[in-house]
């Protein structure tokens, strides 16, 4: 048996999951206004594991969203990953944080084209594209948007905590808002299953979080 846990700190939102051979048994998550991750983090884990009922020695691997996202949130969640995987001597799998939320996306829109959108501050966004078979279409960059960034993805759904910032500037065009969706640890379930099986892991010593922190000043 594949016991995962999955841990998502690259937005507001703090979730940890849980599964077993690449199927969710246990989610604990929550999004708030505030980083919350430093209280809850290691309470959620704890959760998980419970509702689970298993123990910590019991897992086979970690995986953790590598980001691009809230310096301060990957920093916590590696960090916190990093010494789950180096005490137990298991493989640690990085998963990017927004290929995990269009995978979220993909369980209600699975025939749409998939913007999803992380908060950079001000009007800046990380933005990458999928299809609905979570192929690329877009590469993931750092982006100040405006009223036609990425028309050429269109028809799209869009969310994530950066999407509200579109929502008035893309209001008259083929692309709707889903702002249901968030960055949650459910989103790896599949992503670090398939990682796991592939044996395509970190070094746990030097591995760092994706920053993105380059910001492009264009229109995509």
């Amino acid at each position: 048996m594949i016991y995962l846990l999955h841990i998502e700190t690259a937005t507001k939102a703090c979730s940890v999951a849980l599964s077993l051979d690449g199927n969710l048994i246990a989610i604990k998550e929550t999004l708030t206004d505030e980083y919350e991750h430093g209280e809850n983090l290691t309470l959620y884990i704890q959760s998980v594991l419970e509702s689970g009922d298993i123990r910590i020695d019991q897992l086979s691997a970690v995986s953790v969203a590598s980001g691009p996202g809230s310096y301060t949130g990957l920093r916590i969640g590696v960090s916190t990953v990093k010494g789950i995987c180096y005490a137990l001597g298991i493989p640690l799998i990085s998963i990017d944080a927004l290929q995990s939320l269009a995978a979220v996306a993909l369980e209600k829109h699975s025939n749409s084209n998939l913007c999803a959108l992380i908060d950079a501050r001000r009007m800046e966004v990380y933005c990458a594209i999928y299809n609905g078979k979570l192929k690329i279409l877009k590469s993931i960059s750092a982006d100040i948007i405006d009223e036609s960034s990425y028309h050429e993805y269109e028809p799209f759904v869009f969310f994530g905590d950066g999407a509200e910032k579109a929502k008035n500037l893309w209001d008259s065009r083929k692309c709707i808002i889903d702002s249901s969706i968030h960055s949650s640890a459910r989103g790896q379930v599949s992503l670090a299953y398939a990682k796991f099986l592939a044996k395509s892991f970190e070094d746990v010593a030097y591995f760092e979080p994706f920053y993105l922190k380059d910001f492009i000043a264009s229109a995509k």
